[in-house]
């Protein structure tokens, strides 16, 4: 048995009973503390759960920026590094996080690279690698801004970037993406709504245009191929389809 490390995973779950097992096994054994925060699953995400950690809540998930900061106070732990069910610890960011937590930082975070795939496909270009996110930090010094969907992050203190890679298995397929687009494009417009922002048919078009364009050639999408085309549409279509929606939405109010 490995010495564990004074380190607290945090791992939001809902429906996840065919990733969490791999997320968890990647962290199991060396951190001394794992933590779940499950939105009321109805698969056995919660079963598998507790072979890994009696440290178990059942919470609803309605703002995602609030349930994510809750979730990372209940650790034990100043240091918490905070996981997806579709993410895994390769065996080199272990070694890199073992080596940070032996020794004084002076850094309050840390972001992560991430190697994103769709399917068992690595997508190299398109903006999606590196692909840093701010996973590793100290819980006190470290907030989510309180809204539904891509809430921005706020670290009090300085950043600093580790070189290993965490694997994130982004979607299953196309259909998987299109699923997840069609629901935070549903929590986008929400977001729009309660903030009082004003859209206009003008502001979508160019980001739908810029967007695309953005990740296809500037990013370099085009060296992936079918599926750079693809992930360059749906960054576009992201931007298309939140207009449709926003401007659904206000059609109803003015009528309702």
């Amino acid at each position: 048995m490995e010495n564990k490390i004074n380190l607290s995973v945090v791992v939001i779950t809902k429906n996840e009973e065919d990733r969490l097992s791999e997320c968890l096994e990647s962290v199991s054994g060396w951190v001394d503390e794992i933590i779940v925060v499950d939105d009321n699953s109805t698969d056995s995400t919660v079963e598998i759960a507790r072979k890994f950690t009696d440290r178990i809540f059942i919470r609803k998930m309605e703002i995602e920026g609030t349930h994510r900061n809750w979730a990372y106070q209940q650790a034990k732990n100043s240091w918490v590094l905070s996981l997806d069910a579709d993410e895994r610890v390769t065996e080199e960011l272990k070694e890199e996080l073992i080596n940070i937590m032996s020794n004084n930082s002076e850094f309050t975070g840390y972001s992560v690279p991430r190697r994103n795939y769709i399917g068992s496909y690595w997508v190299k270009n398109c903006g999606w690698y590196p692909s840093g996110q701010l996973k590793l930090f100290r819980k006190e010094k470290f907030k989510y801004e309180e809204v539904e969907v891509h809430p921005r992050v706020f670290l009090d203190g300085d950043c600093g970037h580790l070189t290993k890679d965490l694997i994130h298995y982004s979607y299953k397929d196309f259909g998987d993406f299109l699923n997840k687009l069609n629901k935070q494009t549903d929590q986008e417009v929400t977001k729009w709504i309660k903030a009082g922002k004003k859209m206009t048919r003008a502001r979508f078009a160019w980001r739908t245009f810029d967007r695309f364009m953005r990740s296809y050639f500037r990013k370099k999408g085009y060296r992936e191929g079918f599926i750079g085309f693809m992930v360059a549409f749906f960054a576009g279509f992201y931007q298309f389809i939140s207009y449709a929606k926003y401007w659904e939405r206000k059609k109803e109010e003015q009528t309702g």
